[in-house]
């Protein structure tokens, strides 16, 4: 069982870039997906999230209108893309796969089953 987060990189300012979350092992599908970044020194926050039954959740609103979350169940992977960045959404990206309670996702880490190895993403000129 695996998760596996990857497609960071460094990006220009109003750059995008599309995260990838796949899992080897289960299916993502029964799973509420929560991505989350981490910066040096600081606690690592929610992104964006998408429940069992496809809702979606911002951490932020500064996140609305730039990111999307989107499942592609035959390739199992989630993907996070992410438009417009700005050198504050520089961080680690880490996601998580928390098994479908009916209860939506959320941003309690504890709640999560099984996480990914950060990926990089710097936005930078």
């Amino acid at each position: 069982v695996q998760l596996q987060a990857s497609g960071g990189g460094l990006v220009q300012p109003g750059g995008s870039l599309r995260l990838s979350c796949a899992a080897t092992g289960f299916i993502l599908d029964y799973y509420s997906i929560g991505w989350f970044r981490q910066t040096p020194g600081k606690e690592r926050e929610g992104v964006l999230c998408i429940s069992d039954d496809n809702i979606t959740r911002y951490y932020r609103d500064s996140m609305k209108g730039r990111f999307t979350i989107s499942r592609d169940n035959a390739k199992n992977i989630v993907y996070l893309e992410m438009n417009n960045l700005k050198p504050e959404d520089t961080a680690d990206y880490y996601c998580g796969a928390e098994f479908g309670d009916g209860y939506g996702c959320n941003w309690d880490e504890d709640e999560y089953d099984y996480w990914g190895q950060g990926t990089q993403v710097t936005v930078s000129s």
